[in-house]
């Protein structure tokens, strides 16, 4: 165990405000309402709950508890409870590397949407003039205005994985500054971290009520609303909702990381880890639920949005129609009756009637069908018939068919950068003082993605600051330095044209499975090969009790038990999956095209799945090693000796 001489925290609540600022991320934001949408609205609270009492609880109050204890970064802790598990911690220090290296891109385009905010009119307001200022350049009107700013003038986005291109200063620029920020939030340690979360923990907050606030006085707020809180039940008879259930749990705490184990290890010996552990696990699922709320009412209020403008096109589109086919004299049924069907369009305002309207007349002309044929009871049939008889016929007029829909339009989702950049801009770009809102926004995600950062990095220098060999010859803050500088420059790789794809593949294969893995064989070493009696006695003597008898039987079975089913999922769903694919930019279409991953690519994806994961075997082998030649050179000795 380390000496009492350990940096510690100022005060329990630095700790617990240090834990909620890493835990709570980006994933609460754009993660768990994007799952929501796709398991049944509020019918996923059912399995995400239940997840987090029998996973995501116990694993955390476990890792706080090892962290504490043994006063050591993830490497030295794993080591004392059994020098053949040291890998673990090993494991842990190469997905943090993974995750710091791709995750501070994030930041960097958040400066970057942050400094655009400070503008008139918002860049992804409206497409930009072509070169001769008289049409729109035409990969944005193809796209859309915020679909043309993220993937063109932020990403310069190339057409494929192997086009690399070059750096785009821009946002190398950004990285840089994001790696700066970072650097001197950790550059004193506990010091400077314990200072920083104050902000990082508690500004996200007080931006989500203000965007609640503005959110559910939105235009349309309540469709959003509505579509979260009423659930699907039969949504949740599906295994996958239960799997994504488990894994966002385990995901959104951060564990197997080492960076929990990392501030734990400030903690006094005494510290009630046990109630911290609760706190901070409520609090960030609570964050979730809170995020999904403002996101539904923004969801409601683009949707909504989406919906009337469509209605809007599509009225002005069917008199346009009927116009161009009376003026050709094509017009097949009585005249009569087109001034009842406009006493109507213009009486109900609905999209089943000009939808209805528009399909008729365009299906009878273009097929030639009778009159009194088509109905509004059997349009459905109607179109299925004639698309399937008449496919090249069919195909002609599709493009003059818009379906006006608005729970189409709740149904679309959308996570990660597609949510947190394009989706929210475009829900902000239609809000009146627009440039206020920008700055809040991306303001916030700035504050979540640092605040997720300084945990991450605190998993990596923690462990390193252990080892007697670096402290020896390095300050800390040149160790944390070149720790920044390196992540940096290989950061670099993630600006080019096509680093978006590389930032994809780090983001879906860095620090899934191999974290499954890491959290798997903590779990077991801890309960069967440190000992639960064991641990249980250190839990005592830290927190004066031992531990419930709920939480054992979780560590010893259901934990491991629902860990290895996760395990077994993500393994038959790589291998059934075949290759790796993903999704392109075409500039001439004006949307994302689904490609494979060329064999470089997938030989990438390759090694991050494995190279953390080797680590634990490695680990245990080097030791093996070495105690085996101890063995030899001590019977050496006492050969000699006698």
């Amino acid at each position: 165990m380390v000496e009492e001489s350990r940096p510690s925290w100022e005060n329990p609540m630095q700790f617990v405000l240090a834990c909620v600022s890493y835990a709570v991320g980006l994933g609460n934001v754009w993660r768990f309402p994007y799952l929501c949408q796709m398991h049944g609205g509020g019918g996923f609270l059912i399995p995400y709950l239940i997840m987090l009492v029998v996973e995501g609880l116990p694993l955390f109050y476990l890792e706080l508890a090892i962290g504490q204890h043994m006063r050591q970064g993830s490497i030295g802790a794993w080591s004392a409870i059994n020098p053949y598990m040291g890998g673990v911690g090993i494991a842990s220090v190469v997905v943090s590397i993974f995750l710091v290296v791709y995750y501070n891109v994030i930041n960097a385009w958040a400066f970057w949407y942050l400094f655009h905010s400070f503008q008139g009119t918002l860049p992804w307001a409206e497409c930009p003039l072509s070169s001769n200022f008289t049409t729109y350049v035409p990969e944005c009107e193809k796209s859309s205005s915020t679909d043309y700013f993220w993937y063109r003038e932020t990403l310069n986005i190339s057409s494929s994985i192997e086009d690399h291109g070059g750096i785009q200063m821009g946002q190398a620029l950004c990285l840089v500054l994001s790696w700066m920020v970072v650097y001197l939030c950790v550059l004193r340690g506990t010091e400077s971290t314990g200072k920083v979360v104050y902000f990082t923990a508690t500004f996200p907050y007080l931006v989500m009520i203000i965007y609640l606030i503005r959110g559910v006085t939105l235009h349309g707020a309540l469709n959003g609303l509505k579509y979260m809180f009423t659930p699907k039940l039969s949504d949740l008879a599906e295994p996958k909702a239960w799997i994504d259930a488990a894994t966002q749990i385990l995901f959104s705490l951060g564990l197997g990381c080492g960076s929990l184990i990392a501030f734990a290890s400030y903690n006094h010996h005494n510290n009630n880890f046990e109630k911290q552990a609760i706190v901070v696990s409520l609090i960030n699922s609570a964050t979730s639920i809170f995020a999904s709320v403002v996101t539904f009412s923004i969801y409601g209020f683009k949707a909504t949005f989406n919906y009337e403008s469509c209605l809007d096109r599509t009225l002005q589109s069917f008199w346009i129609f009927l116009k161009r086919v009376m003026s050709a004299g094509s017009l097949q049924f009585n005249i009569d009756s087109y001034f009842s069907i406009q006493n109507t369009v213009q009486t109900e305002w609905t999209v089943f009637n000009t939808f209805f309207l528009k399909m008729q007349l365009l299906l009878i002309n273009t097929f030639d069908l009778a009159e009194d044929s088509i109905k509004r009871d059997n349009l459905d049939d109607w179109i299925s018939h004639l698309n399937a008889s008449f496919p090249d016929k069919f195909a002609t007029i599709s493009s003059q068919i818009e379906v006006c829909d608005l729970e189409s339009e709740l149904d679309t989702a959308v996570e990660g950068t597609g949510l947190a950049f394009i989706v929210y801009s475009e829900a902000i770009k239609n809000m009146g003082l627009s440039q206020l809102w920008s700055v809040l926004y991306f303001s916030m995600l700035l504050m979540l993605g640092i605040g997720s950062m300084l945990g991450n990095v605190a998993a990596i220098i923690t462990p390193l600051r252990d080892f007697a060999f670096l402290t020896r010859h390095f300050q800390k803050e040149t160790l944390i330095g070149m720790m920044c500088l390196f992540c940096c420059l290989v950061g670099l790789s993630f600006t080019t044209r096509s680093g978006n794809y590389w930032f994809t593949i780090f983001n879906d294969y860095a620090a899934t499975f191999s974290l499954l893995f890491i959290v798997l064989i903590e779990i077991i070493t801890v309960c069967y090969v440190y000992g639960l009696k064991k641990f249980e006695k250190d839990i005592e003597v830290m927190i004066g009790h031992r531990p419930h008898w709920y939480w054992k039987i979780v560590w010893s079975v259901i934990s491991p038990v629902l860990i290895i089913g996760l395990f077994i999922f993500y393994i038959a769903d790589y291998i059934m999956g075949g290759t790796p694919t993903y999704q392109a930019w075409d500039s001439n279409l004006g949307k994302t095209v689904t490609k494979e991953h060329p064999p470089f690519a997938q030989a990438v994806i390759g090694l991050l799945l494995v190279t953390s994961m080797m680590c634990v075997p490695l680990a245990a082998l080097v030791t093996f090693i070495k105690k085996k030649k101890e063995q030899a050179r001590e019977r050496k000795i006492s050969t000699t000796a006698s």
